[in-house]
């Protein structure tokens, strides 16, 4: 489980990252003036040439990188709400590289979304208890042995 963690909270960390840098990059580019082929065209032609948004690119792609390896070894159910602590990272991440204020109602989505992501990893634990446990168990009492 330790091993889980620390990748999780390690793409969780690019996750952010990428955020911040894509931010940067699409406040340079601007944004579109009207929707037209023309403007998408030049916001898509700034966007490829622009550092931010590479580098940004580059650590969302890590942080899927480290996702996909994590859907090899886990469950999804486990996985995928435990990915939601993105936001608190992101929200830090957002006031310590952006500026940005956060309201304490969005605090209080955050520590909501922080309490889900504990149930879920307790009731993991509890998975792996109540999986090891009838196996001991039968184990003295299997005729096989």
């Amino acid at each position: 489980m330790i091993k889980f963690l620390l990748i999780l909270f390690i793409g969780l960390l690019f996750e952010s990252v990428g955020l911040v840098f894509l931010k940067k990059g699409i406040d340079q580019i601007g944004e579109l003036k009207q929707v037209s082929i023309g403007e998408i065209a030049r916001v898509v032609k700034d966007g490829v040439t622009n550092r931010y948004i590479l580098l940004g690119t580059f650590f969302e792609a890590m942080f899927f990188g480290g996702l996909l390896f994590l859907l090899s070894k886990c469950d999804v159910s486990f996985l995928w709400p435990m990915t939601a602590l993105s936001f608190v990272f992101s929200t830090f991440a957002a006031m310590m590289f952006l500026g940005e204020r956060v309201s304490s109602v969005r605090w209080a989505g955050v520590v909501l979304i922080v309490l889900g992501a504990a149930c879920i990893t307790w009731s993991e634990k509890m998975n792996e208890k109540r999986a090891v446990l009838p196996q001991a168990a039968a184990s003295p009492l299997d005729p096989g042995e």
